[in-house]
């Protein structure tokens, strides 16, 4: 799914920059973008970002 219509970044996208380290939106916005335009995707980036972090804290696959 897209989450940012503005530099067509995709959820895989976000949960791939996490695995890599991103671990803040501000991360997220420097490494793909995110929220940098418009903003409208920035709560939804975030919510992702945090759900992948929990998950691959707690030893989930974060890839599903």
């Amino acid at each position: 799914m897209i989450v940012c219509l503005c530099k067509q970044v995709s959820c895989k996208d976000i949960r791939s920059a996490a695995g890599n380290g991103v671990e803040t939106l501000r991360d997220l916005s420097r490494e793909l973008g995110v929220a940098t335009q418009c903003g409208k995707c920035a709560q939804c980036a975030r919510g992702i970002l945090q759900e992948t972090l929990r998950n691959s804290a707690g030893g989930e696959d974060v890839a599903a």
